[in-house]
């Protein structure tokens, strides 16, 4: 089992991420306020959120729509500035490398897939064009530098070919465009454009959730292969524990923005401790469960306007009692793993 701990914990980390949080001011106009004497209101999307990925492994982040995966995602990237703690990368800080000359090299070493391979591609421009992009804004597409030439043009393409056949693709589909494509093949197409800057790191938001169950087989193998390959590092965002259980090394589990539960896969899946982690479980349709008593989802995600005091998730636990309504839980090491519960803590579940 791989040791669990505080951010840097892990020896080889190649991203830590420390105290992270973003928070989104979501209040109507000045005016509207003063008319109707209403308060700024504030959406704390990620709060406090900390784990380190090791080199060439996978942290998958799981949990409820609107938990705060893809605002953590996308603070990693740099798409989002966080309003509190920060994100390393192979020991740089990254919130002020984005701003330097530094940031166009460090962009080369962090790519992210997104969800829908349908939104993600530009309908205009041919594979070749969707492609090759990033290669002629990293400089990679020619050796000289100078004006592109004709020999540069088909150095271009070959590569591109390059990339495309090592998803699955054959080299002629260079010409196409997205619309003559599945979905399955949209997505792999995102694959390859952010594999053409060779990243050390990849950020992907729920890659697989807009494809069939047979395509997503083909697509994360795909993934899997090319991290065994190249040495790549995923953060791999889900809501589907079955993908999740496929691709990770390790799991963590998000609940309004805070990381509940921390642990490597066998052992969470094996032995969930913290209450939400054991509901997102026991939601997962089994076979082998037919004829049992199983229990249902218990309440929806409170309005994150307003969230509730102490342990967010204590009006959905069965386990809850006057302190978890009271107190918020720190995320503490408990045999192997990282669980936020009072009741854990106090050793009643």
């Amino acid at each position: 089992m791989t040791a669990l701990g505080p951010p840097g914990a892990i020896a080889g980390a190649l991203v830590e991420v420390q105290d992270l949080a973003k928070t989104f001011d979501v209040s109507p106009p000045w005016l509207n306020r003063v008319v109707e004497r209403k308060s700024r209101l504030f959406v704390h999307a990620v709060d406090g959120v900390g784990f380190s990925i090791a080199r060439g492994k996978t942290l998958a982040l799981v949990g409820e729509s609107g938990c705060g995966k893809s605002s953590v995602a996308r603070l990693l990237v740099g798409l989002y500035e966080p309003t509190r703690g920060r994100v390393l990368f192979d020991g740089i800080d990254t919130a002020a490398t984005w701003r330097s000359s530094a940031g166009r090299a460090l962009r080369r070493r962090m790519q992210m897939i997104f969800q829908d391979p349908y939104a993600s591609l530009n309908p205009r421009w041919n594979v070749a064009d969707i492609v090759g992009e990033p290669l002629k804004e990293h400089g990679l597409a020619d050796e000289s530098g100078a004006e592109p030439t004709h020999a540069d043009s088909r150095r271009l393409k070959a590569r591109v070919a390059e990339l495309l056949q090592s998803v699955g693709l054959a080299a002629a589909d260079v010409e196409k465009y997205p619309h003559q494509f599945s979905g399955g093949q949209r997505q792999r197409i995102s694959i390859a454009r952010a594999l053409a800057t060779q990243p050390d790191f990849l950020v992907c938001d729920e890659p697989t959730s807009a494809l069939d169950v047979s395509v997503q087989a083909q697509v994360l193998n795909i993934m899997k292969d090319l991290q065994h390959r190249q040495g790549l590092t995923y953060l791999f965002i889900s809501h589907n524990l079955a993908v999740v259980r496929h691709v990770s090394d390790q799991v963590g589990v998000m609940y309004l923005g805070r990381l509940v539960e921390l642990a490597d896969k066998a052992e969470l899946f094996s032995r969930p401790r913290h209450p939400y982690t054991r509901m997102l479980l026991d939601a997962i349709p089994d076979i082998h469960m037919s004829g049992r008593a199983r229990t249902p989802v218990q309440g929806e995600v409170p309005n994150p306007l307003s969230p509730p005091g102490g342990c967010s998730f204590h009006p959905r636990c069965p386990h809850a009692n006057e302190r978890c309504a009271r107190e918020r839980p720190a995320l503490l090491p408990d045999q192997g793993a990282l669980i936020a519960c009072h009741a854990v803590e106090e050793g009643r579940i």
